[in-house]
């Protein structure tokens, strides 16, 4: 969430700037969902009522590093816990001024409490959240420097890593900077290791400048995190999702409907934020129903279960590993493997090697992404343009079903609304190709959410 595109830490969710344009001065008309569970469209991809059967991440907490929690959201209420304000703003770290760690927080754990037909739900909701505020302004997210960032990354990631939460979700990140100095820093580098050495699993989002600079972000690109892609609704890889040899894995977030604060109440949006809420709720889907295992196990049966990976795990820059699946994961974990062994491979290189220095360039463009290369070649989602990240958010009528509209906010010092009916919200955006160098190893189907 920043306020231009000066400013390189911020939350990594944006909406299709060609909605935002078609939502302009047209008048309410009645909708037509029967509901805001209708809408939720990555939670009938996943089979989330199948799961719940068997898992809805009771017993799992999930630290949400962000811009606070509301615990006054109905679809948040006694799910949020006592965390960390390392912010000096207003309230505490369950006060959200920004609203994107809230909405972050609904995907994981919204237990649609606000009612049959207003509420939201999350994918884990028996999850717990431990909410932990980052330093931020009224306006978006700026630090005077990416050694700031890295600094205030590093005490989040330490305090969540004391605490009983077993996930940590980082639903922002920064991109090195020339003019602010690195953020790929052995500070974080070894926070991040702490974490995992005390058996925490951190996922963080890769960003959204996928068809832009496609700058790798941190923490998403630090050693033992585990960076998260988008996709759509089509399963093709969203066009803001960064894309390299970083992503870990990718998760729905393009288009995803869930609680917020303000307005209606329930927001659409899109972001690698949104699909590594997503995949953090897998973990703990997971995670509940096997609680003796650690966190490497848990990765790996993540890992192991996505469509391609039965055999031998593949990797391609646009999806990593593949998409979650923690249904499949839930009926056929198979083998988890070894308690103690991390099972990426980055964080072993990273042992291996010498620790890079901070002043070194930025490794981002060894994804190899050639300056004005648009070829297209089948495996993407959407045309957003998200270079001026700013978290925007569609309101979606939850009070008033047969009557009620949505409504297009832009979270920032302002807020604007203008409403439009559900109907005439346009479908996912037809498939955009990532360079063409690195083509995918097969796009993943419809069959691969499943």
């Amino acid at each position: 969430m920043r306020a231009s595109s000066r400013r390189n830490m911020r939350p990594a969710s944006v909406l299709s700037a060609g909605l935002g344009l078609l939502l302009v001065g047209v008048a309410a008309t009645p909708a037509h969902a029967e509901s805001v569970r209708d809408l939720q469209w990555h939670l009938d991809a996943m089979h989330a009522e199948e799961m719940w059967k068997v898992s809805t991440g009771r017993g799992i907490t999930v630290a949400v590093i962000d811009t606070g929690v509301d615990d006054s959201l109905p679809d948040l209420k006694g799910q949020v816990l006592k965390g960390k304000d390392y912010s000096d703003q207003p309230g505490d770290e369950r006060t959200d001024h920004e609203g994107h760690g809230t909405g972050m927080a609904a995907l994981i754990a919204g237990t649609g409490k606000h009612g049959s037909k207003s509420g939201a739900y999350g994918l884990a909701p028996g999850v717990e959240i431990l909410p932990i505020r980052m330093p931020e302004k009224i306006e978006g997210l700026d630090f005077t420097s990416g050694h700031n960032a890295a600094r205030d990354f590093s005490k989040a990631i330490r305090f969540a890593a004391d605490s009983d939460a077993k996930v940590i979700n980082i639903s922002m990140g920064q991109a090195e900077s020339g003019t602010k100095g690195g953020v790929n820093t052995p500070e974080l580098e070894a926070a991040v290791k702490y974490a995992v050495d005390k058996g925490k699993l951190i996922f963080a989002a890769a960003g959204n400048e996928g068809d832009g600079a496609n700058r790798p972000r941190f923490p998403a690109s630090t050693p033992g995190v585990v960076a998260v892609g988008s996709i759509s609704e089509k399963v093709k890889r969203s066009s803001f999702s960064e894309w390299g040899p970083e992503i870990d894995v990718t998760a729905p977030g393009e288009d995803v409907v869930h609680a917020c604060i303000g307005g209606t109440g329930v927001c659409r949006t899109s972001g690698t934020s949104d699909a590594t809420a997503i995949a953090s709720a897998s973990a703990a889907l997971i995670w509940s129903k096997h609680p003796t295992w650690t966190n490497n196990q848990v990765l790996r049966v993540l890992i192991n279960t996505m469509k391609g990976n039965e055999e031998e795990w593949t990797h391609n820059q646009s999806f990593g590993y593949g998409i979650v699946r923690p249904r499949v994961a839930l009926q056929n974990p198979g083998d988890p493997g070894p308690a103690d062994e991390y099972p990426l491979p980055d964080l072993a290189a990273a042992a291996a090697s010498k620790p890079p220095s901070p002043e070194a360039p930025p490794s981002g463009d060894a994804a190899g992404n050639p300056a004005g290369d648009t070829s297209q070649a089948a495996a993407s989602a959407s045309e957003d343009d998200s270079s001026t990240s700013l978290w925007i958010a569609l309101g979606v009528a939850a009070a008033v079903i047969l009557g009620a509209a949505i409504t297009f906010a832009g979270l920032r010092t302002r807020r604007r609304r203008v409403e439009q009916p559900a109907a005439t919200v346009p479908p996912a955006t037809p498939a955009y190709a990532p360079p063409q160098q690195y083509p995918p190893h097969g796009t993943p189907g419809s069959g691969q959410q499943g």
